[in-house]
């Protein structure tokens, strides 16, 4: 076994989404890490053993966290292919085993992110092939070893993916709708809101219930990966199996429960509400989401309530005038029904702010799942 950059530094790299960085670097620090620094879309910073592993099981904003194996001057395809050949893959692969690259490049001489990623996989394959004149085989949808290679300005760095794949994948979407909101975004958007399940929560629009079930698992403190089913730092050389059954097993044992009637939601469509019953279903039952089938015109309205919603719009319902007209509805809806509470509404387009009719208190850009969104606070008095 080599020493790999994340042992002798102790510094991994977590990855977000642009706009959640404030969430990003707070959480980093009640999760334990140390020495925080800003890199390009995510945070670098020092971490032990059990401090890494608590990081990636219990991650609510970022949607990667990479131990970086090397890093270095990458100018051509070749040294690409010959640097990475320094590494003993036979460390985290075994000839049984399956793995997968993802692949970004920006601003260097290799242009082409695919491009680069083969090398990388070129590269792998070769050494075993070398050794054993047999080689491993990539599998992209459920790999075993999930790696990442990034180049920028001609500098690389190759890493393990500890999480296997993207973190945003909870493993309760049973169910979903057109256009589901990334779950990472939904936890950065709570987070944001100050919202900590001291008093309700209702989402008008909930679609599958992304925002419901981020919300559920928040307040019932459940690790975001707790359905998680596997993880690439059991792949890492060094892999403490009794540090990670210790972090998991007290995790779990600190969920609480979520009061009644805290969590609620509706939607107009009989699917959605469906679907949020199925994701419900999924997580650990420490209490209720009521999700009901209404349009908002019908509800009540609310005092003394958080609405944190993601309105439809473009992709999510027709054309613009339809979208302009529901939203300057739903901004009457809010000023003479829901005094005393306060809104957290997320635009996917943020061209729709004006049409609901209410000055934001504050705004937020928020960029994640392909939307250049933001998110807008509004105090209902």
């Amino acid at each position: 076994m080599s020493d790999y950059l994340y042992q002798t530094t102790s510094q991994y790299f977590g990855q977000l989404a642009s706009g959640a960085e404030v969430c990003g670097e707070a959480e980093l620090k009640e999760l334990g890490a140390t020495k925080i620094n800003k890199g390009y879309l995510g945070f670098y910073f020092c971490a032990d053993a059990k401090t890494i592993y608590n990081i990636v099981y219990k991650t609510r904003i970022f949607s990667r966290i990479l131990a970086p194996l090397i890093a270095f001057d990458c100018h051509s395809e070749k040294y690409l292919y010959k640097t990475a050949q320094n590494i003993d893959w036979s460390d985290f692969l075994t000839l049984t085993k399956t793995f997968a690259i993802t692949s970004n490049v920006a601003d260097s001489n290799i242009r082409n992110s695919q491009y680069a990623g083969q090398i990388l996989k070129d590269a792998i394959v070769d050494q075993f092939r070398e050794k054993t004149t047999e080689r491993p085989n990539v599998d992209t949808r459920f790999p075993d070893l999930q790696l990442n290679l990034y180049i920028h300005e001609n500098k690389a760095r190759i890493s393990v993916d500890l999480g296997g794949g993207s973190l945003h994948k909870r493993g309760y979407r049973i169910e979903s709708v057109e256009a589901p909101m990334q779950e990472t975004l939904a936890a950065t958007i709570l987070q944001l809101s100050g919202w900590k399940g001291e008093r309700p929560l209702f989402d008008p629009f909930c679609g599958s219930g992304t925002i419901l079930c981020e919300a559920f698992m928040k307040a019932g403190n459940i690790p975001a990966a707790h359905l998680r089913q596997k993880f690439d730092f059991l792949r890492l050389p060094d892999f403490d199996a009794t540090v990670w059954n210790q972090i998991k097993t007290k995790a779990n044992n600190e969920t609480i429960d979520v009061p009644e009637d805290v969590i609620k939601g509706s939607d107009v469509s009989a699917d959605a509400i469906k679907a949020v019953r199925a994701n419900r279903n999924a997580l650990p039952e420490i209490g209720t989401i009521k999700a009901r089938r209404s349009d908002f015109q019908s509800l009540e309205g609310f005092s003394n309530t958080t609405i944190v919603t993601n309105p439809p719009y473009g992709i999510r319902l027709g054309n613009t005038e339809e979208v302009a007209g529901l939203l300057k509805e739903f901004g009457d809806f809010l000023k003479q029904k829901c005094t005393g509470s306060t809104a957290f509404i997320y635009y996917g387009d943020k061209t729709l702010v004006k049409k609901l009719g209410l000055k934001p208190e504050w705004r937020h850009e928020l960029r994640a799942g392909g939307l250049d969104g933001v998110l807008c606070k509004y105090e209902l008095y």
